[in-house]
Formats: structure tokens, C-alpha cells, sequence
């Protein structure tokens, strides 16, 4: 994968990253319990080398994955919770969920949609009159579809808030209508519906729209709506002000600055910049029960679910489509998986669920480039996600 292609791939997917450093690893390896079954104590499976591989070649600190098919639940973990000393990695410890927080946020959208609440090829502008306004930018010429597909052309607002310099935002609180401010302070990308250009800005929109429909806040309805409705234990949205991970978790860390070598701890930090686009934390198993909720149909009626798979291609790796708030990403077994994904400072995580029943959370404490070779970290975590679906 190219220099351009990495930094869209990562970029898009809700943050910035390079840098290096070395810290001392370890290698621990759990076994969570399945209501149907029990696997068997692993043995450097193909999923535990891959984890494994990304602490030792890859330098990220700790890696943790949840792997669940044929009615049986494996949880793995390898590396070390702290940088420089072996602390043992939490099995299923919770993690900054990034940009995975979009798919809730297209969850509540389309189930406002079944209840005839929202069209999705009605105007932006039915929703939030006179809000989207810019050189270029008309919120009457912009759906709520092309929001959620990344088709708006709107400017993305992570590109002008200062998140390559974290040390002098990590402590920062964001009001969503100063990112939307950010935002429209540029112009368009292109016209809406010609092409696709992943922008945070986007579901900033999809959550002020949730939040005008429904009169309630956007982390209210998603509590509500999703995270409660799909049994997820260990997800929720940090309130205004909480900078913490509540329950056993890794701690991540983070380039200072992009352009330097200096690596501090990003376990603390204010998400407000993520907001409706990337601001939950959850776990592996939670990441992976929601995409298996989601497909399961769970969480959204038939003809909703089946608008969220509608796809367009999505130019960031080979094969990659996107649908509503979902990507479709091919595998190497065949077929493709559904989920979307996530980068904040401090954590990446992948995985999604397949048709046939298989579902996958992986997350790593850095990202891609914080301790080496981006391109190829951001690959490695890829092909670990692949091998936890494939193997």
C-alpha cells in the first residue's frame, strides 16, 4: 500500500499518526466464555501469532482480539498495558472506539427513517434549516443519505481543528457547532452525489439531526436506541467532561506531535472531537456483538437494514465499498465482512460480522505509525483482522 493510500485509510478512519519507539512486551493470552460453548485453551493459534506479530514486528504496545464463529467465543490478548514494564492486557479490555461510532449513530438515523420520522432523500435542510451553509455547501442540495455515505462533498472538520499537535488539544473540549464552524469555514470538496470523500463532518450533521428529530441529546438516543437494545455491557459515550476509560482497559499512547518523535500516554484525553463521528468506548466482544446484532436484524427493520447495505466504492483499499455508516470489506477466504472501524489518538480497532455468522473485534493501543512503519502497522492490523475472520 502506497504513502497516499495509508494516510487516506488512516486518515479517514478518524485520525493522524508516525513516529517511533520501543517499549518491553509481553504476551498473555485469555479465554472468554460463550453462552453456547467453550473453546479451548488456545495455543498459538493463527489469531494469537497475528496478535503476537503486532507487538514484536509492529511495535504497538498491546493488542486484544475477540474472535466468535461456530458458536464459540475466544478472546486473545498479547503485549503489555504500559509502555516499558509488563502489565498484564485486560481480556476484552475496553478501547476508544473511534469512527465505529458512526455506525450507531446510522443506526438511530435509519430507525427514525422506519418510523417515518426522517426521509433519507430528503434534503438536509428539512432536518436543520439554514445550519449548512458555505462556499459550495447548501444544506438543500445535500441529502441525509449522502450524509451517511460519505457523498455530501462537506469538508471534513478534523482537518482544521489542530489534531496534529494532540499534547495541546488532548485536554480540549469541543462544542460540536465550533467543528461544524471549523467545517464550513471551507469550501465544498465536490458537488454532492458525484463522488465519495470520507468527512467526519458528515455524522457531526447525522448526530445535530438525531438530536433536532428527537429533542433528545444524540448520546441519549444511541444509549437508548442501540447500545441498550443490542445487550452491550461494556459501551457507552463518555459525558461532558470525562476523560477517563471506566472499566479494566490498556492505555494507548500517541505521537505529540506528527511531525515529531515524542510519544506520550493518550489513555486520558476529552473525546468532544469525536462527537457523533468517533466519541464511544467499548470493547472487542461489544464491537463484535453490535455488527452481529446489526446484521442479524436486530436493530433495524429489513428495509432499513437493507438501505444500509446499499453500497458505492470506496477508494481506500481495494474492494472496499461503503453503505450507510458500514463498510463492506472483502476477505481472503471470500465473501466480505460488514463493520466499520475506528482511529482516535491512542487506539485503532477493526472487525465487523459476516452473513454466515461470524464476528470479529480487534484493537491495537497506537496508531499505525506511532511506533514505526505506518503503512505497514495499518496493513498488519488489516491482515490480523483477516486472519480472526479466515483462520
Amino acid at each position: 500500500m502506497d504513502r497516499k493510500m495509508s494516510s487516506k485509510l488512516r486518515g479517514g478512519l478518524l485520525t493522524v499518526a508516525a513516529g517511533s519507539l520501543v517499549g518491553v512486551m509481553m504476551t498473555n493470552v485469555a479465554l472468554a466464555e460463550s453462552p453456547k460453548d467453550t473453546a479451548p485453551s488456545p495455543k498459538k493459534t493463527a489469531v494469537q501469532k497475528s496478535l503476537d506479530s503486532l507487538v514484536t514486528e509492529q511495535k504497538f504496545p498491546a493488542a486484544l482480539a475477540q474472535v466468535n464463529k461456530n458458536g464459540r467465543s475466544v478472546s486473545l490478548v498479547a503485549g503489555s498495558s504500559r509502555l516499558g514494564r509488563q502489565v498484564p492486557v485486560p481480556r476484552d479490555g475496553q478501547v476508544r472506539a473511534g469512527s465505529n461510532t458512526k455506525t450507531f449513530t446510522a443506526v438511530v438515523v435509519l430507525q427514525l427513517v422506519a418510523e417515518g420520522r426522517v426521509a433519507l432523500d430528503e434534503p438536509v435542510e428539512t432536518y436543520l434549516p439554514g445550519l449548512v451553509r458555505g462556499e459550495g455547501i447548501d444544506g438543500r442540495r445535500i441529502t441525509v443519505r449522502q450524509l451517511l455515505q460519505h457523498t455530501s462533498g462537506l469538508p471534513n472538520y478534523t482537518e482544521h481543528i489542530g489534531l496534529e499537535d494532540f499534547e495541546k488539544i488532548q485536554n480540549t473540549f469541543f462544542h460540536p457547532h465550533d467543528l461544524l464552524d471549523a467545517a464550513l469555514a471551507h469550501p465544498a470538496e465536490f458537488a454532492p452525489g458525484t463522488k465519495w470523500g470520507y468527512s467526519n463532518t458528515n455524522y457531526l450533521l447525522a448526530g445535530l439531526l438525531i438530536e433536532k428529530v428527537t429533542e433528545r441529546p444524540v448520546q441519549e438516543e444511541i444509549t437508548r436506541r442501540v447500545v441498550k437494545k443490542a445487550g452491550l455491557r461494556d459501551t457507552y459515550w463518555p459525558q461532558p467532561g470525562d476523560r477517563t476509560i471506566r472499566e479494566p482497559h490498556p492505555h494507548g499512547y500517541a505521537l505529540a506531535r506528527t511531525d515529531g518523535d515524542k510519544v506520550i500516554d493518550a489513555t486520558r484525553m476529552d473525546p468532544s472531537w469525536g462527537g457523533a463521528a468517533g466519541q464511544m468506548i467499548s470493547t472487542p466482544s461489544d464491537l463484535a456483538a453490535f455488527a452481529r446484532a446489526l446484521l442479524d436484524g436486530e436493530l433495524l427493520p429489513a428495509r432499513e437494514l437493507a438501505e444500509m447495505r446499499k453500497t458505492v466504492d470506496a477508494p481506500l483499499m481495494p474492494g472496499w465499498k461503503y453503505g450507510l455508516g458500514v463498510f463492506s470489506i472483502p476477505l481472503s477466504c471470500g465473501g466480505v465482512y460488514w463493520g466499520h472501524g475506528g482511529d482516535i489518538d491512542g487506539f485503532e480497532t477493526r472487525g465487523g460480522a459476516t452473513d454466515d455468522g461470524r464476528s470479529v473485534g480487534v484493537a491495537v493501543t497506537a496508531l499505525p505509525g506511532t511506533f514505526g512503519d505506518a503503512e505497514k502497522a495499518a496493513m498488519a492490523v488489516m491482515e490480523s483482522t483477516d486472519t480472526a475472520f479466515c483462520s
